[in-house]
C-alpha cells in the first residue's frame, strides 16, 4: 500500500464510517455470510484482520463469538484509533491486539485459525506484490486455516463489465462526466481485475481453491484455506 493511500485514510479516519454509511447494507450482508464461512472455527479461535480499518468485521464477529481473540493490523494510526475506541465501547478491547503497521512488522506468534482482508489487496497494484501480500497472510495461518478476502473486481474490458461499472458508479454517485477518470483510477491506483484473476492471485498467494461467497456490485468476496505444503496432513476443522 502506497504512502499517499495511507495518508488518505489518516485524513478521513474520523468521518470514514459516516462517509460510507450508505454502503452499510452491503457490508452487513457480507458479514452475515462471512460468519457462516468461519462457522467451523473453534470456540477459542484466533483471527487475524489485515487492514482492519475501523474494525467493522472484528466488531461483528466478536459480538457473535465471545471466545474469539483478534489481532488487528492497520497502517493508518487514526483508523486504528477509531477502531480501538469502538472496541473499548463494545467491551472487546481486552480480546484484541492493535498493531499499527504492516503484516511484516507484526511480531511472530502462534499461527492464526483464520484471517480477513476486506477491501485491502486492491491497493496493492503490482501483481507480484499482491501475490506476496496473500503469501504473507498464508504464512501466518495454521495448515488449513481460513482466509476471507474481499476486493473490488470487474472485467472492465467486457461489455458486461462496462455495464456493471455504470451501475456501480451510479450507486456511488459518481457524476457521468467523472466516470472515465474513475475508470482510470480503478486501473491504476486501485487494482480492479476480473474475478477470475483474483482466483489465480489467491492460489499463487498460498491458498487452495478460492470460493466466491459474496458479490454485490463490484465487491466480490472469496474464502479459501491455507494450501498445505510438503504433503502434510490437513488438521484443520472439517
Amino acid at each position: 500500500m502506497q504512502q499517499d493511500t495511507i495518508a488518505m485514510f489518516d485524513q478521513h479516519a474520523a468521518t470514514y464510517d459516516q462517509t460510507w454509511h450508505a454502503m452499510a447494507p452491503l457490508r452487513e450482508a457480507m458479514q452475515l455470510v462471512l460468519d457462516n464461512v468461519f462457522a467451523p472455527l473453534p470456540d477459542d479461535a484466533r483471527v487475524l484482520s489485515v487492514g482492519a480499518g475501523t474494525g467493522a468485521e472484528i466488531l461483528y464477529l466478536a459480538g457473535r463469538h465471545p471466545g474469539w481473540r483478534f489481532t488487528a493490523v492497520e497502517p493508518s494510526g487514526p483508523m486504528l484509533d477509531v477502531f480501538r475506541a469502538k472496541a473499548e465501547a463494545q467491551g472487546i478491547a481486552s480480546r484484541c491486539v492493535f498493531h499499527q503497521g504492516f503484516l511484516e512488522s507484526l511480531p511472530e506468534g502462534a499461527p492464526f485459525d483464520a484471517a480477513t482482508s476486506i477491501l485491502v489487496s486492491q491497493f496493492v497494484t503490482d501483481p507480484a506484490g499482491r501475490q506476496a501480500f496473500f503469501r504473507g497472510i498464508a504464512e501466518r495461518l495454521r495448515p488449513g486455516g481460513y482466509l476471507a478476502s474481499a476486493d473490488l473486481a470487474c472485467d472492465m474490458a467486457s461489455d458486461a463489465g462496462r455495464r456493471l461499472l455504470e451501475v456501480w458508479f451510479g450507486m456511488m454517485s459518481v457524476a457521468p462526466e467523472a466516470r472515465e477518470r474513475a475508470k482510470g483510477i480503478y486501473g491504476a491506483q486501485v487494482a480492479v481485475v476480473p474475478p477470475e484473476a483474483m482466483d489465480d492471485i489467491l492460489r499463487a498467494g498460498g491458498f487452495d481453491m478460492p470460493v466466491r461467497f459474496f458479490q454485490s456490485g463490484l465487491i466480490h468476496a472469496w474464502f479459501a484455506r491455507q494450501a498445505l505444503e510438503h504433503g502434510e496432513d490437513d488438521k484443520g476443522p472439517q
